[in-house]
């Protein structure tokens, strides 16, 4: 018996060592950002790698991203702004379009759903130039609202929302409606409060989207005061060249708040994991 135990404990622990080992050679590339911008410019790209600086600039490389002739705190702000009012209008939209395509019964809603399926499949680039048109049209070129109108609404979310939604017992549903509940109070009350770990897990997603995305600003936005993290860091390769401690200052500061959400959501994440393993 305890031969046995011993040899269990000994495979855990080989487990352990390579799945910490295969962790670090995912986040490498993270912790080599971190090093670079605590770093002066000549120990950047010394091999092999210093992961500990010899020599601290973070200050400095600091103060040349957040007080610089760049306004990236501008940039930063801009991002932050599209990114959450975006994922807020996602959730929101999709949610409810989640909630009648899986509870609600009216004619051709399977069609419906299969037609909005349809579009997921025509890729997002063939629809820039129309998409460009009528923004123009209706006077939005060049705003956020604009940008945050067409980033506020997500096929891929009302699919897996839908599909959480659909493993929710009607009996919730009959019984709201026989104590003189309507259809919003049910979404709100009954049904939002049941999908939050696939509330948080679609916020993370949207949030990260919206907050890397490039294509869009770079199209739809031409003022600099209205840029974003991603066309900022674009700006501080041409402003600052091959001075990557610099850069990856910049990097670290921007991908900082993805990490933040994570975080934060992280505990409705895991909880739908559970459910969902309860479930199966």
């Amino acid at each position: 018996m305890f031969n046995k135990r011993n040899k269990i404990d000994i495979n855990k622990l080989i487990r352990t060592i390579l799945l910490g080992l295969l962790s670090f050679l995912f986040i490498s590339p993270l912790i080599w950002m971190v090093s670079a911008a605590s770093k002066v410019e000549k120990d950047v790209m010394k091999f092999p790698i210093e992961w500990i600086p010899s020599e601290w600039n973070l200050i400095h490389n600091f103060k040349e991203v957040w007080f610089g002739a760049i306004p990236f705190d501008l940039y930063y702000f801009n991002s932050f702004k599209i990114a959450l009012i975006s994922t807020i209008l996602t959730l929101l939209i999709s949610s409810m379009a989640a909630y009648s395509f899986s509870k609600l019964n009216y004619r051709y809603k399977n069609v419906l759903f299969v037609f909005l399926m349809a579009f997921f499949l025509v890729p997002a680039e063939t629809t820039l130039v129309p998409r460009f048109i009528l923004i123009n049209w209706l006077g939005l070129y060049d705003t956020h609202f604009g940008l945050i109108l067409m980033l506020g609404f997500s096929i891929p979310i009302t699919f897996l929302m839908r599909q959480f939604m659909l493993g929710i017992s009607t009996e919730y549903i009959e019984a709201a409606k026989m104590d003189g509940a309507g259809y919003f109070r049910i979404y709100w009350q009954i049904i939002i409060p049941m999908v939050k770990p696939i509330l948080a897990t679609a916020g993370i997603l949207k949030f990260i989207w919206s907050w890397n995305d490039y294509q869009n600003p770079l199209i739809f936005l031409r003022s600099n005061e209205l840029y974003t993290v991603t066309l900022g860091m674009q700006s501080f390769a041409s402003e600052f060249g091959t001075n990557y401690a610099v850069i990856m200052m910049a990097a670290v500061s921007a991908i900082l708040p993805l990490i933040i959400v994570f975080v934060i959501l992280q505990k409705h994440v895991i909880d739908g994991i559970t459910m969902g393993g309860v479930k199966g």
